[in-house]
C-alpha cells in the first residue's frame, strides 16, 4: 500500500464525520425556506390589507433565504447536485468525471473558500464590534447575517476536502463510488414528466 493511500484510509473516517454534520445542518436549515415563504406571504398580505410593512420582516425573508443559500451547500455538494453540464458530463467516460471533479474542487472551488473565509471573517467582526445595524428604518442588525458568510464557507470548506479525499479514494479503488448510477435530480424530473404524459396517452 503506497504512502497516499495510507493517508486516504485514514482521513476517510474524517470524511464520514464532515458529511454527517453537514447533512445534519441541511436538512434542518432547509425548513427555513418555508418560513421564508411564510414570512413574505404574511408581509405581502399585511401590505396590501392595512397599507403598512416593516423593513424587520422584509429583511428576514431575505436573512432566511440567505441563510438556507450558505448553510445547504454543503449539503447540496455531498449530495452531487451542484451545478454541472450534465449532458456534457454523462457523455464522458468515468475516469473523465472523476478528473474534473478533482481539478474543480482542487482549483476553483478549495481556494475560493479560503478566499471567501480571509475575507468574511473580519467583514464579519468589524460588524459585530460596531453592532452594525441596518440602514433601512426598522430593519435588522447587519453582523448576523454577515456571520453566515463565514460558517458557510467555513463549512463548504470542510465539504470540499471530504470531496476530494473520497474522489481521490475512489479513483483508487479504496472506496465504491458513492454516487455510482446516480441520476441528478434534473434527470429524475424529466423521468417522471415522460411517465406521466405517457399515462395520459
Amino acid at each position: 500500500m503506497s504512502a497516499l493511500d495510507a493517508i486516504l484510509k485514514a482521513l476517510l473516517p474524517v470524511t464520514r464525520v464532515i458529511d454527517a454534520i453537514n447533512t445534519w445542518i441541511g436538512k434542518r436549515v432547509a425548513w427555513l425556506l418555508l418560513l421564508a415563504v411564510l414570512v413574505s406571504a404574511v408581509n405581502a398580505t399585511v401590505r396590501k390589507v392595512f397599507d403598512t410593512s416593516s423593513n424587520s420582516w422584509l429583511e428576514l425573508q431575505w436573512v432566511l433565504f440567505s441563510a438556507v443559500f450558505l448553510l445547504c451547500s454543503p449539503w447540496t455538494l455531498l449530495a452531487n447536485e451542484h451545478i454541472r453540464i450534465d449532458i456534457v458530463n454523462n457523455l464522458l467516460p468515468k475516469r473523465a468525471r472523476n478528473m474534473i471533479d478533482v481539478v474543480g474542487h482542487a482549483v476553483f472551488l478549495l481556494p475560493l473558500t479560503v478566499v471567501m473565509l480571509i475575507t468574511g471573517i473580519p467583514f464579519f467582526l468589524k460588524s459585530y464590534e460596531i453592532n452594525e445595524q441596518s440602514w433601512n428604518s426598522g430593519g435588522l442588525p447587519q453582523w448576523p447575517a454577515k456571520s453566515l458568510i463565514m460558517i458557510g464557507f467555513g463549512l463548504l470548506l470542510i465539504q470540499c476536502i471530504s470531496e476530494l479525499v473520497k474522489r481521490i479514494a475512489v479513483m483508487r479503488g479504496l472506496i465504491a463510488d458513492p454516487h455510482e448510477g446516480q441520476k441528478s435530480s434534473l434527470e429524475v424530473e424529466a423521468q417522471e414528466m415522460i411517465e406521466a404524459m405517457d399515462k395520459k396517452n
